[in-house]
């Protein structure tokens, strides 16, 4: 008996398939149906409608085939909505691993017209510009960076990527670093409603739900402008613990986890998938728990093992996988620190929930169907970051 899985409907979707038909006794799991009618994707039982081709006049074909030849044919522009918007500027607020990194990939994915780079130590930005620059004589990318020390280039910006702040140490939890890095983002969150009061703002610093409540607070800006990446890379992580625990590729695993960037993560088992299949029927509770504990403790495990420092390379692509989301080459709810008003019966607090992302930063919010304790743990996440903003 054939599978429907979630990842038929995605891959149909990808398509741009809309009416997606299924033999009569194919089991559609709960899983596609929720990302069918995400995507609005419609599932129908039975075969396709036959589709007549058109008639096509010999002649007016072969005027179209000289056309299409000819040098001053342009191929027809999409529709809007068909394909993801284009920024025209992006500015990067730090330039050290995380900020240098998220900017070479942001210049080699084409995304934005120009990237503005700002760091306060002298040099360090307009570096990371100018190396970008050379790197562009083999990428071909079109995009141009410029980099400085003042905070004035972040003028004109659609997006605002804030990494800037202090990294942890091996031992130091992301609460250590609260008073220091708070008074970073005061400071910036205030340049950029003087100089970018239009552009979406992803806080990166850590610790993130706090920076991004900071942020959001000093900058007066609408809640919807103000998003803190952690979601989108605590998920990865799950992502990858989930795959490699069961043998398979990540791309053949959906995962989500929610609540805080740190301790108080809540990686939402009862929603996994693997191949379609709930996670609990794949993996033991055994080896779903060491799954979470990846998890949860994956940024300090690359912080021990470095030393110095902490992990860019998957923060900087989680911090893409926003960018994408905001500019609509990724269709689906994202998570993301985002302020609470009222989902989960929680407000007033920046947590790690799925978001529709839009060019205007948050959309709307998806509420999700957790069990119990996931939605315990989230309440508890959310009590946590309060008491340490006091």
């Amino acid at each position: 008996m054939p599978l429907v899985s979630e990842h038929d409907v995605r891959a149909a979707a990808g398509r741009g398939v809309r009416e997606l038909y299924v033999d009569r006794h194919a089991v559609v799991t709960p899983q596609a149906l929720e990302v069918a009618d995400r995507l609005g994707v419609t599932v129908r039982r039975g075969a396709a409608p036959q589709v007549t081709p058109p008639t096509i006049d010999p002649a007016r074909a072969v005027q179209r085939l000289l056309l299409r030849r000819s040098p001053r044919w342009v191929a027809p522009t999409s529709r809007a909505g068909q394909a993801p918007t284009r920024f025209t500027r992006v500015a990067f607020v730090g330039s050290g691993m995380v900020g240098a990194t998220a900017a070479h990939l942001t210049a080699i994915s084409g995304m934005a017209d120009e990237l503005a780079i700002i760091d306060v130590v002298p040099g360090l930005a307009a570096a990371t510009a100018l190396d970008l620059e050379h790197a562009s004589g083999i990428t071909g990318t079109a995009t141009r960076a410029r980099g400085g020390t003042s905070l004035s280039l972040c003028a004109g910006a659609d997006v605002v990527v804030v990494t800037a702040g202090r990294p942890r140490s091996p031992g130091m939890t992301r609460d250590a670093l609260l008073d220091v890095n708070g008074r970073v983002i005061r400071d910036v969150a205030e340049a950029v409603a003087a100089h970018a009061p239009e552009a979406v703002v992803i806080v990166v610093t850590n610790p993130l739900d706090e920076m991004t409540f900071e942020f959001w607070r000093a900058s007066g800006l609408p809640a919807r402008q103000v998003i803190g990446m952690a979601g989108t890379l605590d998920s990865s992580r799950f992502r990858n613990a989930l795959a490699t625990a069961a043998g398979v590729r990540p791309h053949d695993v959906w995962a989500v986890a929610l609540g805080s960037h740190g301790a108080e993560m809540v990686p939402i088992v009862s929603m996994a998938t693997i191949k379609g299949r709930p996670v609990t029927e794949v993996l033991r509770p055994a080896e779903i728990e060491r799954c979470v504990r990846e998890a949860v403790n994956g940024g300090a495990a690359v912080v021990g093992l470095r030393k110095t420092g902490s992990a860019f390379i998957a923060p900087a692509q989680a911090v893409v996988e926003l960018m994408d989301g905001l500019r609509g080459a990724i269709a689906e709810p994202l998570p993301a620190s985002v302020l609470l008003d009222g989902e989960y019966g929680l407000d007033g607090v920046f947590l790690g929930v799925r978001a529709q992302l839009c060019s205007t930063g948050v959309a709307s919010l998806v509420v999700d169907p957790l069990t119990p304790d996931e939605l315990g743990a989230l309440q508890g996440a959310a009590e946590s970051i309060r008491s340490r903003l006091g």
